[in-house]
């Protein structure tokens, strides 16, 4: 390794004391015999946000390491390399000089390399009668081979770091897949809960989340949707006991069935007095659950008088026979409606009925059939239809046609929305993600 002897810049250049400090630290540094100067460079491109230098100026070394005859720095050599500025930008890939001289200063203040000024500034070296170089001038490599192993800690702290984050964006991308399809499961199995305050309130965790989220908010997230998860599961793991063990009493299952479809309004009234769907720890994490149930059986109150006018007592039952879904979920699964509403956009169960009706003679169905519909489904229902047969027109022939098989099947307790708006819900998420990558 070089004399110690602390050098100073050439011309008008400062002296400071950070270059005085990286001087001494490369002579006084810890002994190391040699280290990989590729193998250090890679390790200084992983850790490059902890050392203050940019991808450019990793370049500029790149091409100063590339000058250095061996590829291993030993403390016995000379590792001075002193190319001319010509000569850098070619193997910088053309890079402008002025660019390679603000890269190399930046180099000396982060402490990488240090200036060996010659008298008169140039960059050339004296070699004895054998060929061995005895003086050079130029830029020295002895920073990297005495802060070898600092640079190592901290690229190994970097990768550590992002194989944390790794491994937490993993988990948490599971979790979300799990949720979700939990809370599908429960809806489409009809299992008695506030399912859309669990899934709005699910929605409200994942859309929080920053853009470029902080580990600890990675972490925090983590831990939220492991609560939930685990009492999601634990609800449907009770019902599926309390199911198989009442599996033996048909009648009961039946007479229950019924209680719940005799009309909405009961079906509403009774529901401050079930017991707590969700546990302390799910409420602290759904903050808005309250506020979007409220907000659901709000809207169900004011479509209840259209649905209780269009049929006789035999389709009222057929209509509560047939469980509807939350708004929300409705226009996710069928976006393409909202652009038939007189505002462009749905908001109440009221906007979406009156879109369908413009769909419905877009969609050459007729009156009857649309009455039909109604009768046997109920408005929010057919109008719920309507719109998943014209987010699918492109594989449907006959719009009529297909409402009339569906109302027949409605009528005899064959028919549930909940496959129908899953299997589109399903296919626009698909579809976002392939065009978010």
């Amino acid at each position: 390794m070089e004399a110690e002897y602390v050098t100073t810049p050439f011309g008008r250049r400062p002296m400071t004391l950070a270059m005085l400090i990286a001087q001494r630290r490369a002579v006084h540094g810890k002994s190391v015999k040699s280290v990989d100067k590729w193998k250090i460079y890679r390790a200084l491109c992983e850790a490059k946000p902890h050392l203050g230098v940019t991808d450019r100026a990793l370049a500029v070394l790149n091409a100063l390491l590339s000058f250095y005859p061996k590829n291993e720095l030993s403390d016995d050599a000379n590792l001075v390399v002193f190319p001319s500025n010509a000569q850098l930008s070619l193997r910088a890939h053309g890079m402008a000089e002025q660019t390679i001289r603000r890269h190399l200063a930046a180099l000396v203040e982060a402490g990488l390399i240090v200036r060996r000024d010659s008298p008169n500034g140039k960059r050339y070296a004296r070699r004895t009668r054998a060929g061995d170089l005895h003086e050079a001038y130029g830029f020295s490599l002895a920073p990297l081979l005495s802060r070898a192993e600092e640079i190592e800690h901290l690229a190994a702290g970097v990768v550590a770091d992002r194989l944390h984050i790794q491994g937490l964006r993993e988990r948490i991308s599971l979790l979300r897949r799990d949720i979700a399809k939990l809370i599908e499961t429960a809806l489409v199995e009809a299992i008695t809960g506030d399912w859309d305050a669990v899934h709005s309130g699910f929605r409200y965790l994942i859309d929080s989340l920053p853009r470029s989220p902080s580990v600890t908010e990675l972490e925090l997230l983590l831990q939220k949707l492991g609560l939930l998860h685990r009492e999601i599961v634990n609800r449907l793991e009770k019902h599926a006991k309390t199911k198989k063990i009442s599996a033996n009493h048909y009648q009961n299952e039946r007479h229950i069935q019924n209680s719940d479809s005799e009309s909405q309004t009961e079906s509403e009234a009774p529901r401050p007095k079930r017991p707590a769907m969700l546990s302390a720890v799910s409420a602290e994490l759904l903050p808005n659950a309250a506020s979007v149930s409220a907000a659901a059986s709000l809207q169900r109150k004011e479509t209840l008088p259209l649905a209780s006018n269009t049929g006789s007592e035999s389709s009222g039952e057929s209509q509560a026979g047939l469980k509807s879904f939350p708004l929300d979920l409705v226009m996710r699964a069928c976006p393409e409606i909202a652009a038939y509403s007189s505002t462009g956009q749905i908001s109440s169960w009221r906007d979406l009925m009156t879109a369908s009706i413009v769909v419905k003679s877009m969609l050459e169905i007729s009156p009857g059939t649309h009455q039909e519909a109604c009768a046997a489904m109920g408005p929010e229902n057919t109008a719920t239809v309507i719109a998943c047969i014209l987010q699918r027109t492109s594989h449907i022939k006959s719009a009529g046609a297909y409402l009339r098989d569906l109302t027949r099947r409605a009528q005899k307790g064959e028919f549930a929305l909940g496959p129908m708006l899953m299997s589109l819900l399903r296919a626009n998420t698909a579809l976002n993600e392939r065009k978010s990558a």
